[in-house]
C-alpha cells in the first residue's frame, strides 16, 4: 500500500546528486481517480512539506480508493537557497526564471491526436492521451539536442508523475498570505470542497505553471472535439494551493490544511472518508483579471494596516509607510488606500519598501462564491 523511492533530477557541479522523495499509497480500485500531491517549489515556500506530512498521517488509517502520489521538497535547489538567515529560491539563479514557469505544454499536439482519435470511446482517448502527454516528456527529457536547464530537468520529471494523475494540487504559500487557491474556471465547483476562504479564477490558458501544465492539455482536447460536434467530457483538474506565508510551518495548521486536502479527495472519489466535508465559511472569488497589485508609491517602513480577507472599503487605509527623513521639515507619515472596495489578500513580507515594491496584492471586483 505505501511505498517510498528517491527521484535523481540532477547533479551539483561537485557531481553531488539532485533528489526527490516520491511517496506512493496505492488504492484499492484500478478504477478510482489517482491524485498527485507536490510542495516546496519555490525554496521559502515550506508549509506544503507539513502538509504532506500530515497527509501521510492521517492517509495511514483511510480508505484509499485511487493511487496518491506526494512529493515534498520538489525543488531541491530552491529549498537549499538561502541568504544568511533568508531562504530565497523563488527564482532559478542561474537563469533568474522563476521555478513555476518552467513547465511544458505544446499546443500543436491536439489537433492531430483528435484527428487520429475522432471516432474512439473516451476511454481509449484518455488512455491515449495521458501516455501522448508522457511521451511528450520523455521526448523533451531524453531527446533534447542541446540540453536542459536544471529548472527544467527537475520541472520536466515533475511533470511526468503529475501527467500519470487524474487530479493534481501544487501547494505553495505567499510572501505574508491568507490562504488562497489557483482554481480553473471551470472547476469552480471542486473549490467549494476546500477550507480556503479566497478562491482565483483563471482562464483555460498556458503561462508555464505546473497546475497549467497538467489541466491545459485536457481543456484544450475538450474544447477541440467540441468543435467537431463532439461532446468529450474531462475529469481532471488542477490547483496551486496557497497555504499561508512563506518561511514558517506550523505543523497544528497543516493538520488542519490536509483535512481540507481529504474534503477535496473524498469529492472526487480518490478515498471513502464521510467524515471529511468542507466547514461553513463564506467564500470569496475573483477572476484573475481583476487581481491587482498594488505597488508603492513611496519608499520607506510600511506599517501593513489592512487585513486579509476582510473587504476594505474605498478610502479606507491599507497602509502607512514612516518617512523619518521627514521628521522637523515634512511629513513623516504617509497613509495609502485605494479608491475602489477591495479583499486583502496577501502583502510584502519587509517593512522596508523601495518606491515600485509589490505592496499588496487584493481582488478588485469579488463576490461571494
Amino acid at each position: 500500500m505505501f511505498s517510498k523511492e528517491v527521484m535523481h533530477v540532477g547533479e551539483m557541479a561537485s557531481g553531488a546528486a539532485l533528489t526527490v522523495p516520491v511517496y506512493r499509497l496505492k488504492g484499492k480500485q484500478s478504477s478510482a481517480p489517482s491524485i498527485y500531491i507536490q510542495a516546496n517549489m519555490h525554496g521559502a515556500e515550506v508549509q506544503g512539506n507539513a502538509v504532506i506530512f500530515q497527509l501521510l498521517e492521517l492517509l495511514r488509517s483511510s480508505n484509499i480508493n485511487g493511487d496518491i502520489t506526494l512529493v515534498p521538497y520538489a525543488n531541491p535547489v530552491g529549498c537549499n537557497h538561502k541568504n544568511g538567515e533568508y531562504t530565497l529560491g523563488r527564482f532559478d539563479p542561474i537563469t533568474g526564471v522563476n521555478w513555476n514557469r518552467m513547465y511544458h505544454f505544446d499546443a500543436d499536439i491536439i489537433a492531430p491526436f483528435v484527428a487520429e482519435h475522432v471516432n474512439s470511446s473516451d476511454s481509449e482517448i484518455n488512455t491515449a492521451f495521458k501516455q501522448k502527454l508522457i511521451n511528450t516528456i520523455d521526448e523533451k527529457l531524453d531527446h533534447s539536442i542541446y540540453g536542459l536547464t536544471t529548472g527544467q530537468r527537475i520541472a520536466y520529471q515533475l511533470q511526468r508523475l503529475a501527467y500519470q494523475a487524474d487530479f493534481v494540487l501544487d501547494l505553495h504559500t505567499g510572501p505574508i498570505s491568507s490562504k488562497h487557491l489557483y482554481c480553473p474556471e471551470y472547476a469552480l465547483p471542486s473549490a467549494l470542497y476546500f477550507d480556503i476562504p479566497h478562491t482565483l479564477l483563471i482562464p483555460n490558458n498556458f503561462a508555464g505553471a505546473l497546475d497549467e501544465a497538467t489541466f491545459c492539455p485536457w481543456w484544450s482536447l475538450q474544447q477541440s472535439f467540441a468543435e467537431l460536434g463532439r461532446n468529450y467530457s474531462i475529469e481532471k483538474e488542477s490547483f496551486t494551493v496557497e497555504l499561508g506565508s512563506q518561511e514558517q510551518i506550523d505543523l497544528d495548521v497543516a493538520l488542519d490544511d490536509a483535512k481540507s486536502i481529504l474534503n477535496y479527495l473524498h469529492y472526487k472519489g480518490v478515498i471513502s472518508e464521510p467524515s471529511y466535508q468542507p466547514k461553513e465559511m463564506t467564500r470569496y472569488g475573483c477572476y484573475l483579471k481583476d487581481y491587482k497589485a498594488f505597488y508603492a508609491p513611496m519608499g520607506g517602513m510600511v506599517d501593513y494596516l489592512a487585513e486579509f480577507g476582510k473587504p476594505l472599503k474605498a478610502g479606507q487605509p491599507l497602509a502607512r509607510i514612516l518617512r523619518m527623513d521627514n521628521y522637523g521639515d515634512g511629513d513623516p507619515l504617509h497613509y495609502l488606500s485605494l479608491e475602489q472596495d477591495v479583499l486583502p489578500i496577501l502583502h510584502f513580507a519587509s517593512a522596508s519598501v523601495n518606491q515600485g515594491t509589490e505592496l499588496y496584492k487584493v481582488f478588485s471586483e469579488y463576490f461571494e462564491l
